[in-house]
């Protein structure tokens, strides 16, 4: 019986352990999130992709700074109107609202730290944070399509 307890302890501090590896600390950005290549036009994006609720809701906090090709993918479970806000963000971003086929419903100018609501027009999956200024230096708007958007393989 006593082994079991010990034996039991020890599986419970591992799995805490894991845990903490794969979250950020506190007022830590999170860095380490798979990747995907996606496309606007001839302009590629590195994209980092907060599939989980614990991933969506970090999302791009507490970063200084993010180089211009890059962004983040925020992928849900099921279509529906999604909003989004900037606490704890220090950095100015375009949301874009994306439709299953890549298909950018609308684009919101997002200012940091603070908590005004961006939401989609219509039900969505996915929303990509890029650099504000990004979309609109490349003439990317609503009705522009991404590439790299299968839906089989999100």
């Amino acid at each position: 019986m006593r082994r079991m307890k010990v034996l039991l302890t020890l599986v419970a501090a591992a799995l805490s352990a894991a845990t903490a590896l794969a979250q950020p600390a506190a007022g830590q950005p999170q860095m380490d999130l798979p990747r995907v290549k996606l496309s606007a036009g001839m302009h590629v994006i590195d994209a980092q992709v907060a599939r989980t609720e614990q991933q969506r809701n970090t999302g791009l906090m507490f970063r200084a700074q993010m180089p211009q090709h890059e962004g983040m993918l925020f992928v849900f479970e099921q279509p529906a109107v999604q909003c989004f806000w900037m606490k704890n963000t220090l950095l100015p971003l375009t949301a874009a609202f994306v439709a299953d086929d890549g298909t950018i419903v609308n684009l919101a100018d997002m200012q940091p730290q603070t908590l005004d609501s961006h939401c989609s027009t219509q039900a969505v999956r996915y929303v990509l944070e890029m650099n504000q200024g990004w979309f609109a230096r490349r003439g990317v708007k609503a009705g522009s399509r991404l590439g790299g958007f299968d839906a089989g393989k999100r």
